[in-house]
């Protein structure tokens, strides 16, 4: 070209450079985007995940029923009333006036019906010191906690009458009510602080508010855009409040990170002497083409989520792929057309107090640049060390055990509901999570369905699985019944699972089975931790190997290089098996517990590990491609591999270390949450982007490369008809010499 410049090609250069030539009409479009998308997903309504899909097996096929019969389940409640002393008894009048005026004043609050004495149904516990009053809450059970109030204060009124005894009530909607209290404002606060604690660190590290600004105005945008977009796709794909928190997390960290990738490269490439046109568009074309090919990968991670078959797992996978994308797109369009539009005035807004870098000043870090100087002098000792650690750290998690939480587990001793729960599993094990049989038959009432379910009630018991006593409610109308079967074992979950099992493949077949016609799906809290695991056991080997041969796929295009492919693959995996150690060593083990506020619940919760391999894969590779791709850069201009990665590593450092130090604060957020399951998400992903962008990306991955040299490049002949996706690079000229020419003898572009 008459300049002297090479043609820039590729996605990313060429969206900047349309975006910085018309960018009002570059913004405009992006905010029209915005707007429609969030004003078609409010008009659409949102489409939650039934109960129904949850799960498959026989959680799913009991649910189905219910849903078929029009069958809503009420929130059911118990009130716990338990001598304080060994003294009374339930036999005793003192005892059957407290029960008495409990069922008098929860009937009283108009709000309850089918209020049943232990008198009447036996509720009454084998030492003769507790009993439960039942009854269902009236109206739709997801809004019960909004109307248990009255009764509350109900069975507080009744207590006060009757200090000798212990009177609590637990139940559905008293623990929805009291989790919406404790925890309701925790999360909104979670969420909500992300944005000014990003917003901060942004300010550090540019020293100017409108800089800082930027990442944080583009990533909130992408979020509102993705909510819309949320609302309509739901119509296809069930969406939920779990997938919408996640959908947060993940928009927040990846949008600011591709904008400070792109700001910071556009600022640097003014720093050293570029006119501002130039210096966007070698931006557009070096960190462009990071975030694309980043985004694209975060993307194809997030997409094995649905190969689960988890209706939430395939909700949270398609919202945290849409949000990246939707950041991808904003980070290559909307951002250069701002950068054009403000030029110089992004530093307005200068901190006082932060010196600002003089132009063509080094943007080397001294820290790195003095750790770069020993990894690179002994790279065999530096993979020895910094790999041995990382096994070392993963190790743990060979002996990782994963359930569902029960309530003191999730909890701990925070709440005096988990005190109450707690004292009703001692007195009547498996009474606050019964089994849940649901029996469908084409007459309910036929005395072979009625002669099977009464041996199935008493074979229950008899069996070992349960100490009674097993209630049967009949639904004459929709030849439907519930049996709730309170499971030996009642909160420790192997046992439980034990006595689920018994029922499943023994009393069931021997009663309700020999009856032609009948339906009986059992289900409950412990089955459906049972049915979870099984699930998401059998979609571990397919989501893993979607998500490592794709990713594995898109770094071989990106890269042409079969030695980074690999070697990226390996190094995520390092990332992700440390942070899995971490995770039970701290909530499994206990070990260092209290230095996060968490405490060690013996277990990981289920779907954890699952979710964890999907998101730091995938985030992995923002910092993978961004520091790879300078190396990548620098050797295209005929520096030696060794210079390339010394040179690669340090002018990124400030950048991956201000991203890195974001996501660290908006993952660290939610392991401050009260929950154990949040905690160990926060910890999770907060630990593992640590140690990704120091050990990994600071000290493995440089030595390694090192350690490899040109054959770092290598691609085998079979392989050089893959598409060609390398050439997004800063518009210079072909570099002269024989370094500039590749294993073919082609020239290299850059």
């Amino acid at each position: 070209m008459g300049n002297g410049e090479a043609r820039v090609r590729g996605l990313a250069a060429r969206a900047g450079g349309w975006s910085a030539r018309h960018r009002w009409a570059a913004v405009g479009i992006w905010v029209l985007f915005v707007v429609l998308a969030m004003g078609l997903g409010s008009a659409a309504g949102r489409v939650d995940v039934k109960d129904s899909d949850q799960l498959k097996g026989e959680t799913h096929t009991a649910a189905r029923i219910i849903e078929d019969a029009g069958i809503d389940e009420p929130a059911g409640e118990s009130v716990l009333i338990q001598t304080r002393g060994g003294g009374l008894k339930a036999t005793d009048a003192e005892f059957r006036s407290a029960v008495t005026a409990v069922v008098e004043a929860v009937e009283g609050t108009g709000k309850v019906t089918d209020v049943t004495s232990p008198y009447d149904t036996k509720t009454i516990s084998k030492d003769g010191r507790s009993a439960l009053v039942q009854f269902d809450m009236r109206g739709e059970s997801d809004t019960a906690g909004e109307r248990v109030e009255p009764v509350l204060k109900a069975v507080e009124g009744v207590q006060k009458d009757h200090a000798s005894l212990r009177i609590e009530e637990i139940g559905g909607a008293s623990m929805m009510k009291t989790f919406d209290d404790a925890f309701g404002d925790d999360f909104k606060k979670a969420e909500y602080s992300a944005v000014p604690v990003a917003l901060g660190i942004l300010l550090i590290a540019f020293g100017a508010l409108v800089a800082a600004l930027l990442p944080v105005a583009l990533a909130v945008t992408a979020i509102m855009a993705t909510m819309g977009l949320m609302g309509i796709v739901s119509h296809l794909q069930p969406m939920s409040d779990t997938a919408n928190s996640v959908m947060l997390l993940v928009g927040m960290a990846v949008g600011v990170d591709y904008c400070l990738f792109y700001l910071r490269r556009e600022r640097e490439e003014r720093e050293a002497g570029h006119d501002a046109q130039t210096a966007l568009r070698i931006a557009a074309a070096t960190s462009g083409r990071a975030i694309v090919v980043s985004g694209v990968t975060v993307c194809v991670a997030m997409a094995g989520m649905l190969f689960t078959g988890l209706a939430e797992f395939e909700a949270m996978g398609l919202a945290s792929l849409m949000v990246v994308a939707v950041a991808m797109v904003g980070s290559v369009t909307v951002l250069p057309a701002l950068l054009s539009l403000l030029g110089g005035r992004v530093e307005k807004g200068r901190i006082p107090f932060l010196r600002r870098r003089k132009a063509g000043g080094s943007q080397d870090s001294r820290f790195w640049t003095a750790v770069l100087r020993r990894v690179l002098a002994r790279p065999v000792i530096s993979v020895a060390v910094a790999a041995g650690a990382l096994l070392a750290i993963t190790a743990p998690a060979l002996g990782m055990k994963t359930q569902q939480f029960t309530l003191d587990q999730e909890f701990g001793d925070s709440l005096p509901i988990v005190q109450t729960y707690n004292r009703l599993n001692d007195a009547f094990p498996g009474g606050s999570e019964p089994a849940e049989v649901v029996v469908r038959a084409d007459d309910i009432n036929a005395p072979e369905v009625k002669s099977a379910l009464a041996g199935f009630r008493d074979r229950a018991i008899s069996s070992g699985a349960s100490r009674g006593p097993v209630e049967i409610k009949l639904h004459d109308s929709q030849n439907v019944a519930f049996v709730y079967v309170p499971l030996v074992g009642g909160s420790d979950q192997d046992r439980a699972g034990e006595s689920l099992d018994k029922l499943r493949d023994e009393v069931r077949p021997a009663t309700l089975g020999k009856v032609d016609g009948v339906e009986a799906p059992i289900t409950g809290q412990i089955a459906g931790s049972k049915d979870f695991n099984d699930q998401l056991a059998g979609a571990v080997i397919p989501v893993f190997a979607f998500v490592v041969v794709f990713a594995f796929l898109l770094m071989l295009l990106s890269f042409r290089s079969l030695t980074i492919a690999l070697t990226s693959i390996v190094l995520n995996l390092l990332s992700v098996g440390a942070a899995y150690g971490i995770l039970v060593a701290v909530f499994q083990h206990g070990w260092g517990a209290s230095l996060v506020g968490a405490e060690g619940v013996g277990a990981i919760i289920t779907w954890l590990p699952l979710f964890l391999f999907v998101i730091l894969f995938g985030l992995s590779m923002d910092y993978h491609v961004f520091v790879v791709s300078r190396i990548r850069e620098a050797r295209l201009r005929g520096l030696a591999t060794k210079d390339a990665i010394r040179h690669g590593v340090v002018t990124t450092a400030g950048v991956v270390t201000s991203a890195a130090v974001i996501m660290v604060a908006v993952f660290a957020i939610f392991g401050t949450l009260s929950m154990q399951s949040m905690k160990q998400m926060g910890v999770g992903l907060a630990a593992a982007v640590l140690i990704d962008a120091t050990i990994i990306r600071g000290v493995l991955l440089p030595a390694v490369m090192a350690l490899l040299g040109e054959r770092n490049w290598y691609l085998p002949k079979w392989l050089h008809r893959l598409p060609d996706l390398t050439h997004d690079e800063a518009p210079r000229a072909v570099v002269a010499g024989p370094a500039a020419r590749d294993d073919e003898g082609e020239p290299l572009m850059v």
